[in-house]
């Protein structure tokens, strides 16, 4: 199995990997009403950030579904696109089982299992992603795969951009790393107290892609709010000092969103409670992944400095387990 490590140092090579097997599939947006994503986990996140991405830049809704069941106004001008990585989903396989009743166009990402057979004997695009990973190592690859397939669908040619994503992912890893560390050690005496993560638009996948990393890496809790929705609710909750360690994640795409932010910071501040602003400046394709790569490392960093087996998650292997008992158990009352 690869290392959260090795996978983090060789990320420029999901990208060339995509670059490498990506071919068009030839579905055009004027042929459909509507885009549904479908995934879970760490084959779900890149569907939220294309979505967020492709936010301003598409007339079609897009919709992301991490769940079990499609919308019911999915039809033949449906374009539904699934990644589960290991093919076995649940979610997933129902997912695919509804929009292939429903006469829906499907498009697969995967590394092989039951999505793999079943899109072959369809004769569907099944977009290979590498196998050796734990899926939530692979955003490179499904987020990569997840541009071009859309960007083919829009008309938008991402190949270029994702080229030079690569080239500077490579040319500035080092700093990234750094930055990392710098990040790290400014939380490092609180690191044990819960995350919150309060993020604009743009930056609201990226913040629960870093949750769900520290979720699963470090055991760490970890929260995300949206701003400005969060505004008129949880910020309430604020009093005092709080035994959680805040991270503020914002670009500069509205400055009314903007000036939130300034108040939050100073309102957390006010009571002496660890807060780390992270201003976007340029809000490009490379910043997204910039921004993931940076705080993956960080969830690792911290994974290490706590001696979390960040390779192992037995929990969700148990509920994986027990979900199975119970098809058993339901399969066998049927019979």
């Amino acid at each position: 199995m690869i290392t959260h490590e090795r996978s983090l140092k060789e990320f420029d090579k999901q990208i060339s990997h995509v670059l490498d097997n990506y071919t068009d599939h030839g579905f055009r947006a004027k042929d459909f009403n509507n885009v549904i994503m479908g995934g879970l986990g760490g084959s779900g996140i890149g569907a939220l950030v294309a979505k967020s991405w492709l936010f301003d830049k598409v007339e079609l809704p897009i919709e992301v579904i991490n769940d079990y069941s499609i919308p019911s106004y999915v039809n033949e001008k449906s374009l539904v696109v699934l990644n589960s990585y290991s093919g076995n989903t649940e979610e997933t396989l129902n997912l695919f089982s509804e929009a292939s009743a429903k006469g829906a166009t499907i498009v697969t990402l995967c590394s092989g299992g039951k999505l793999k057979v079943l899109a072959d004997e369809k004769a569907l695009p099944c977009y290979p992603i590498e196998t050796g990973f734990q899926p939530r190592q692979t955003i490179g690859m499904g987020l990569g795969y997840l541009l071009l397939i859309l960007g083919d669908f829009f008309g938008i040619d991402y190949r270029g951009e994702l080229n030079d994503v690569r080239e500077k992912l490579i040319e500035n890893q080092e700093r990234q790393i750094i930055s990392a560390e710098r990040m790290y050690d400014y939380y490092s005496s609180s690191i044990n107290n819960k995350f919150v993560i309060l993020a604009d638009r743009p930056m609201y996948p990226l913040a629960i892609r870093f949750a769900q990393q520290l979720n699963e890496n470090a055991k760490l809790e970890a929260f995300v709010h949206p701003v400005p929705e969060c505004n008129h609710n949880v910020l309430e909750s604020y009093t005092d000092r709080l035994q959680t360690n805040f991270m503020l994640l914002y670009t500069e795409e509205n400055l009314r969103v903007g000036s939130r932010f300034d108040f939050i910071a100073g309102h957390l501040e006010m009571d002496n409670n660890r807060v780390l602003p992270l201003g976007i400046v340029d809000y490009d394709l490379y910043t997204v992944f910039d921004v993931t790569y940076r705080l993956d490392w960080f969830s690792v960093i911290a994974a290490n400095e706590l001696e979390a087996n960040s390779m192992e998650v037995p929990i969700l292997s148990a509920l994986k387990e027990y979900m199975s008992q119970v098809e058993e158990v339901a399969n066998d009352e049927e019979e």
